[in-house]
């Protein structure tokens, strides 16, 4: 009588399995939700989820191999390039007048690099479907608590001074999070799915206490639809868009100055901050080079340096910490970043874009340089869509009709 098939049971393949959804689980449903209600939920949770994921590949090896994976960044020009950035805010120490707080801001930008390098390497080589459906689940679930709070409104939340703080934070990261939930979606052919995650989102953000999310999820919007319409032309708009602006922001303030006054008068509070970054550029334009360092945008305001009113904006604050050598650098990356993102996941491609519109976006309207929650939620946005790629496989049965016939025996 032959004997049943045995199984072996590796408890430890068990283990790395059940650490990895647990990981997922905290990064695509606990994070965005709790996001909605925390300012700090982002910062405190990612590296948690991100720590489960690297022990879990640390049991099973189920990540692509670290030599070829580490050699291929190292040689890619667009992470090279961001490399420079991070050299030169490091180098930029030397001249900041703000030493002690831009260097505790340069060790948050190094350790946010260092955990989004460890999180990449740590991912698994084949993404299980089951861990990235969590991802519109936990989209879907926390936009849906934003539209509660909002309309319902928890007593506490809205007597607390950092209540509105949270819920614009829970709207940005739900507005970068939403296009790779979207992408997921789609790649599975779940349209119905997808235009139910982004309608929620869109939902939510209407009702959050700032524009700046929803303002940004519509540029993503329109970005989305002229790289699907046509591939190639959105990937060069939003790469030369994107670059563009950030080389060329030290002559925006004189372009939009005369438009804002002819459109909202001159004492508007935007045309005096673009009168304000006017006279940055013209009364110290050999910083231009240079810059002024690390901290000085923020801290300059508080010790009189720069104007009070002078814009909060990633393309202010990059030509003045990091002058033109760090602009230029992130104006490379970002623009070898974006083709080669189109170039490398065409089915992914238009949420991508998307994605790189917002985040542009929202960096120009209003968020701070390096703000350690939103270069975490950046990172959170670049694993997500790494994870999306490497569940880009698909395992079919053959059709019964393709199956060559055994020939018949004689």
């Amino acid at each position: 009588m032959p004997r049943p098939p045995t199984t072996t049971v590796d408890p430890a393949l068990d283990a790395a399995a059940l650490l990895r959804r647990i990981g997922f689980f905290g990064l695509f449903v606990v994070l965005p939700v709790a996001a909605q209600v925390s300012r700090r939920a982002t910062v405190v949770l990612a590296p948690i989820a991100v720590v489960l994921l690297i022990t879990a590949s640390a049991i099973d090896q189920h990540q692509r191999a670290v030599g070829p994976a580490l050699k291929r960044l190292l040689t890619a020009p667009s992470f090279l390039a961001g490399m420079l950035v991070v050299f030169w805010s490091g180098l930029s120490l030397v001249w900041t007048p703000f030493p002690g707080p831009a260097s505790e801001r340069l060790a948050n930008l190094v350790a946010i690099v260092v955990m989004t390098l460890l999180a990449y390497l740590a991912l698994p080589d084949r993404m299980r479907s089951a861990n990235l459906y969590l991802l519109p689940l936990g989209v879907g679930a926390a936009a849906i608590v934003a539209i509660l709070i909002n309309l319902v409104g928890d007593a506490m939340l809205k007597d607390n001074p950092d209540g509105d703080s949270a819920l614009e934070r829970g709207a940005v990261l739900l507005a970068l999070l939403a296009w790779p939930a979207v992408a997921w979606l789609r790649s599975r052919r779940r349209d119905l799915g997808s235009l139910v995650v982004i309608v929620l989102v869109a939902g939510a953000l209407l009702l959050a206490p700032g524009v700046t999310a929803l303002f940004a999820l519509a540029i993503g919007a329109l970005v989305f639809a002229l790289t699907h319409w046509r591939l190639s032309l959105g990937v060069r708009v939003t790469a030369l868009t994107a670059a563009g602006l950030l080389v060329a922001a030290p002559l925006l303030p004189f372009l939009a100055r005369p438009i804002g006054i002819a459109l909202f008068g001159p004492v508007a509070p935007g045309v005096l901050a673009l009168k304000a970054w006017q006279k940055v550029v013209t009364l110290e334009p050999v910083r231009l080079v240079t810059g002024h360092g690390l901290e000085t945008a923020l801290r300059g305001k508080i010790f009189g340096i720069l104007p009070i009113n002078a814009p909060t904006t990633m393309l202010f604050e990059f030509w003045y910490e990091l002058g033109i050598v760090g602009a230029f650098a992130a104006a490379f990356a970002l623009y070898g970043a974006i083709h080669r993102a189109g170039r490398d996941a065409t089915v992914l491609a238009p949420c991508a874009m998307a994605a790189f519109a917002t985040a542009f976006a929202i960096g120009c309207v209003g968020v701070g340089l390096t703000t350690i929650w939103w270069l975490t939620t950046l990172a959170l946005a670049i694993l997500t869509f790494v994870a999306i790629e490497r569940g880009q496989f698909r395992s079919r049965r053959p059709k019964v009709g393709l199956i060559p016939r055994l020939p018949a025996r004689g």
